[in-house]
Protein backbone atom coordinates (compact mmCIF):
# COMPACT_ATOMS: atom_id res chain seq x y z
CA UNK A 1 0.00 0.00 0.00
CA UNK A 2 1.21 3.49 -0.77
CA UNK A 3 2.23 5.67 2.17
CA UNK A 4 -0.47 8.07 3.33
CA UNK A 5 0.16 11.75 2.80
CA UNK A 6 0.83 13.74 5.97
CA UNK A 7 -2.71 15.21 6.13
CA UNK A 8 -4.30 11.82 5.46
CA UNK A 9 -2.07 10.11 8.04
CA UNK A 10 -2.98 12.72 10.64
CA UNK A 11 -6.69 12.40 9.87
CA UNK A 12 -6.59 8.60 10.16
CA UNK A 13 -4.52 8.85 13.35
CA UNK A 14 -7.04 11.25 14.94
CA UNK A 15 -9.89 8.93 13.89
CA UNK A 16 -8.05 5.91 15.29
CA UNK A 17 -7.35 7.62 18.60
CA UNK A 18 -10.93 8.87 18.89
CA UNK A 19 -12.58 5.50 18.24
CA UNK A 20 -10.05 3.58 20.33
CA UNK A 21 -10.41 5.87 23.34
CA UNK A 22 -14.19 5.79 22.89
CA UNK A 23 -14.11 1.98 22.84
CA UNK A 24 -12.13 1.99 26.08
CA UNK A 25 -14.56 4.48 27.67
CA UNK A 26 -17.55 2.47 26.49
CA UNK A 27 -16.07 -0.66 28.02
CA UNK A 28 -15.56 1.15 31.33
CA UNK A 29 -19.21 2.24 31.18
CA UNK A 30 -20.32 -1.32 30.47
CA UNK A 31 -18.18 -2.51 33.38
CA UNK A 32 -19.82 0.01 35.74
CA UNK A 33 -23.29 -1.05 34.58
CA UNK A 34 -22.39 -4.75 34.79
CA UNK A 35 -21.13 -4.31 38.37
CA UNK A 36 -24.27 -2.36 39.24
CA UNK A 37 -26.56 -5.04 37.79
CA UNK A 38 -24.62 -7.82 39.48
CA UNK A 39 -24.31 -6.29 42.95
CA UNK A 40 -27.56 -4.42 43.40
CA UNK A 41 -30.31 -5.86 45.52
CA UNK A 42 -32.91 -3.95 43.55
CA UNK A 43 -34.50 -5.66 40.54
CA UNK A 44 -35.44 -2.22 39.18
CA UNK A 45 -31.82 -1.03 39.30
CA UNK A 46 -30.58 -4.27 37.73
CA UNK A 47 -33.18 -3.93 34.97
CA UNK A 48 -32.14 -0.32 34.30
CA UNK A 49 -28.44 -1.31 34.23
CA UNK A 50 -28.97 -4.20 31.82
CA UNK A 51 -31.24 -2.16 29.55
CA UNK A 52 -28.64 0.63 29.45
CA UNK A 53 -25.98 -1.95 28.56
CA UNK A 54 -28.16 -3.09 25.67
CA UNK A 55 -28.52 0.44 24.34
CA UNK A 56 -24.74 0.93 24.44
CA UNK A 57 -24.21 -2.50 22.93
CA UNK A 58 -26.71 -1.97 20.12
CA UNK A 59 -25.48 1.47 19.09
CA UNK A 60 -21.81 1.74 20.02
CA UNK A 61 -19.92 -1.52 20.52
CA UNK A 62 -19.68 -2.67 16.91
CA UNK A 63 -19.05 0.73 15.25
CA UNK A 64 -16.28 1.54 17.73
CA UNK A 65 -14.77 -1.95 17.58
CA UNK A 66 -14.69 -2.05 13.79
CA UNK A 67 -13.63 1.61 13.62
CA UNK A 68 -10.65 0.89 15.83
CA UNK A 69 -9.70 -2.23 13.89
CA UNK A 70 -10.03 -0.66 10.44
CA UNK A 71 -8.37 2.66 11.27
CA UNK A 72 -5.47 0.82 12.92
CA UNK A 73 -5.16 -1.40 9.89
CA UNK A 74 -5.12 1.65 7.59
CA UNK A 75 -2.45 3.31 9.74
CA UNK A 76 -0.26 0.23 9.75
CA UNK A 77 -0.46 -0.21 5.99
CA UNK A 78 -0.25 3.50 5.17
CA UNK A 79 2.77 4.34 7.32
CA UNK A 80 6.32 3.13 7.80
CA UNK A 81 5.23 1.02 10.79
CA UNK A 82 3.73 -1.61 8.50
CA UNK A 83 1.44 -4.43 9.58
CA UNK A 84 4.11 -7.12 9.86
CA UNK A 85 7.34 -5.19 10.46
CA UNK A 86 7.19 -4.56 14.21
CA UNK A 87 6.18 -7.07 16.87
CA UNK A 88 4.08 -4.57 18.80
CA UNK A 89 1.98 -3.83 15.69
CA UNK A 90 1.40 -7.54 15.04
CA UNK A 91 0.38 -8.16 18.67
CA UNK A 92 -1.87 -5.09 18.69
CA UNK A 93 -3.57 -6.14 15.44
CA UNK A 94 -4.29 -9.70 16.61
CA UNK A 95 -5.50 -8.64 20.06
CA UNK A 96 -7.77 -6.04 18.50
CA UNK A 97 -9.16 -8.60 16.06
CA UNK A 98 -9.77 -11.07 18.89
CA UNK A 99 -11.56 -8.45 21.01
CA UNK A 100 -13.70 -7.42 18.04
CA UNK A 101 -14.72 -11.05 17.53
CA UNK A 102 -15.42 -11.50 21.25
CA UNK A 103 -17.55 -8.35 21.18
CA UNK A 104 -19.58 -9.72 18.29
CA UNK A 105 -19.94 -13.33 19.39
CA UNK A 106 -19.83 -13.17 23.19
CA UNK A 107 -20.37 -9.74 24.74
CA UNK A 108 -23.33 -8.57 22.66
CA UNK A 109 -25.23 -11.89 22.87
CA UNK A 110 -24.71 -11.94 26.65
CA UNK A 111 -25.98 -8.39 27.00
CA UNK A 112 -28.97 -9.13 24.73
CA UNK A 113 -29.88 -12.21 26.78
CA UNK A 114 -29.70 -10.35 30.08
CA UNK A 115 -31.62 -7.35 28.71
CA UNK A 116 -34.37 -9.71 27.49
CA UNK A 117 -34.56 -11.29 30.96
CA UNK A 118 -34.72 -7.81 32.48
CA UNK A 119 -37.51 -6.79 30.10
CA UNK A 120 -39.42 -9.95 31.11
CA UNK A 121 -39.08 -8.87 34.74
CA UNK A 122 -36.61 -11.53 35.84
CA UNK A 123 -33.07 -10.11 35.64
CA UNK A 124 -30.70 -12.67 37.11
CA UNK A 125 -27.26 -11.37 38.10
CA UNK A 126 -24.61 -12.58 35.67
CA UNK A 127 -20.93 -12.33 36.57
CA UNK A 128 -19.94 -12.78 32.91
CA UNK A 129 -21.08 -9.20 32.26
CA UNK A 130 -18.59 -8.06 34.89
CA UNK A 131 -15.77 -10.32 33.70
CA UNK A 132 -16.06 -9.55 29.97
CA UNK A 133 -15.79 -5.75 30.32
CA UNK A 134 -13.01 -6.21 32.92
CA UNK A 135 -10.95 -8.30 30.52
CA UNK A 136 -11.73 -5.95 27.64
CA UNK A 137 -10.68 -2.90 29.68
CA UNK A 138 -7.40 -4.55 30.68
CA UNK A 139 -6.79 -5.52 27.04
CA UNK A 140 -7.46 -1.99 25.75
CA UNK A 141 -5.14 -0.51 28.38
CA UNK A 142 -2.46 -3.00 27.30
CA UNK A 143 -3.01 -2.03 23.64
CA UNK A 144 -2.66 1.63 24.61
CA UNK A 145 0.62 0.85 26.35
CA UNK A 146 1.86 -0.95 23.24
CA UNK A 147 1.05 2.09 21.11
CA UNK A 148 2.96 4.39 23.43
CA UNK A 149 5.94 2.19 24.34
CA UNK A 150 6.39 0.30 21.03
CA UNK A 151 8.32 -2.60 22.62
CA UNK A 152 10.01 -5.71 21.23
CA UNK A 153 11.59 -4.42 18.04
CA UNK A 154 11.29 -5.72 14.51
CA UNK A 155 9.86 -9.01 13.31
CA UNK A 156 12.01 -11.30 11.18
CA UNK A 157 10.45 -9.78 8.07
CA UNK A 158 11.12 -6.29 9.39
CA UNK A 159 14.79 -7.12 10.04
CA UNK A 160 15.20 -8.55 6.52
CA UNK A 161 13.59 -5.48 4.91
CA UNK A 162 15.69 -3.10 7.02
CA UNK A 163 18.87 -4.99 6.09
CA UNK A 164 17.94 -4.91 2.40
CA UNK A 165 17.25 -1.16 2.54
CA UNK A 166 20.49 -0.57 4.41
CA UNK A 167 22.48 -2.52 1.79
CA UNK A 168 20.65 -0.67 -0.96
CA UNK A 169 21.44 2.69 0.65
CA UNK A 170 25.14 1.81 1.08
CA UNK A 171 25.36 0.68 -2.54
CA UNK A 172 23.68 3.88 -3.70
CA UNK A 173 26.05 6.06 -1.64
CA UNK A 174 29.05 4.15 -2.92
CA UNK A 175 27.93 4.69 -6.52
CA UNK A 176 27.35 8.39 -5.97
CA UNK A 177 30.81 8.71 -4.41
CA UNK A 178 32.42 7.05 -7.44
CA UNK A 179 33.70 4.08 -5.46
CA UNK A 180 31.64 1.34 -7.05
CA UNK A 181 32.51 0.63 -10.65
CA UNK A 182 35.73 2.67 -10.54
CA UNK A 183 37.90 -0.44 -10.89
CA UNK A 184 40.21 -1.42 -13.77
CA UNK A 185 38.70 -2.06 -17.17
Amino acid sequence: MQQLSRPARRAVLVLHLAVSVSWLGLTLGLLALGITGYTTGSPETATAAYRAMKIFSDWLVLPLAFGSLLSGWALSLGTAWGLTLHRWVVVKFWLTLITVLLSVFSLRPGINRLAAEAAAGSPAPDVSLVIAPSVATATYLFLTALSVLKPWGLTGRGRRLRAARSTEARTGRARSNGIKGAGLH
